[in-house]
């Protein structure tokens, strides 16, 4: 199917092949879906099987949490780009880019989760009001969408240690991370901003990553 294709294309060539086994596997779940096949649902069900359901808790807190900043990510893209004159044409396609990775990215967690997924919270994209014109001002949006970024990176690099000796799963976590110090570069080439001023990052810890992501949590 051209959806599937065009959504592999998006992702990591390592992670799309971890996930699809030369894209075999995604002709199988399409099969199985039958009218219900679309790419995020196929990605879904690939990534379940591919890693399987039985996972220390540990392991699915992790994967919980960084499964709800990407739910974050997605809406927060997918809304700015239906938003009318917020992002200009000429960047446009960056960020519908970066809105598949994350959509991408969450049919990949949920997959692996299955039934322990954590549900979708509601956001306030405005974050309660601080950025009250996020979705009508471009330099606000984009100034967001690198503290989004940024804050995904260092969120992923934090929590690296717990999912030692987790095999596939911290292989996936790791070029998720990867992908998004990316939108971090893209997203600051954009704004006119330098990519990086240091050799090194840091981490954050996850009571450090929730105090920033919690104004955009109201529910």
């Amino acid at each position: 199917m051209q959806t599937q294709s065009m959504l592999l294309d998006t992702l990591d060539l390592d992670l799309t092949q971890k996930l699809s086994s030369r894209r075999a596997l995604f002709g199988l779940s399409a099969t199985k879906l039958g009218v219900l096949a679309t790419a995020p649902l196929i990605l879904a069900a690939v990534s379940t099987a591919a890693f399987g359901q039985e996972m220390p808790k540990q392991v699915v807190d992790v994967l919980n949490f960084a499964l709800t900043l990407e739910y974050l990510e997605d809406e927060f893209y997918r809304t700015a780009l239906a938003a009318p004159g917020l992002i200009p044409a000429e960047f446009a396609p960056v960020f519908a880019q970066i809105s598949k990775h994350e959509t991408a990215h969450v049919a990949t967690l949920k997959g692996a989760l299955g039934a322990a997924a954590v549900a979708k919270p509601e956001f306030d994209l405005t974050a309660r009001g601080k950025y009250h014109d996020v979705l009508t001002n471009f330099k606000t949006f984009a100034a967001v969408s690198q503290a989004l970024e940024d804050t995904g990176v260092a969120a992923y690099k934090g929590q690296a240690g717990a999912l030692a000796g987790a095999g596939k799963v911290l292989t996936i976590a790791l070029q998720i991370h990867s992908v998004e110090a990316r939108h971090a570069a893209e997203v600051r080439r954009v704004r006119g901003v330098k990519a990086w001023t240091g050799a090194f990052d840091k981490p954050l810890t996850k009571a450090q990553v929730l105090a920033i992501a919690k104004p955009f949590i109201v529910g």
